[in-house]
């Protein structure tokens, strides 16, 4: 049985080493970053999915340490 663990923008953020709120959201548009699931009024982001975007990109520190806000 798979289990998928949903992550909170706030998770989100501190997985991406503290990133601002519109940076990671332009990660998404540039569709650098999965969408977020609405659940409950909430955006949430399936957790493998953001590991597979980042192992997509290479390792985050790199990839995206060049965009930080």
């Amino acid at each position: 049985m798979l289990l998928l663990r949903y992550l909170t923008f706030n998770d989100l953020r501190a997985k991406l080493g503290g990133r601002g709120r519109m940076t990671i959201y332009r990660y998404v548009e540039a569709g650098r970053l999965p969408k977020p699931i609405l659940l409950g009024g909430r955006n949430y982001w399936v957790e493998s999915d953001v590991d597979a975007a980042m192992a997509k990109l290479g390792t985050a520190g790199r990839s995206m340490q060049a965009d930080q806000t």
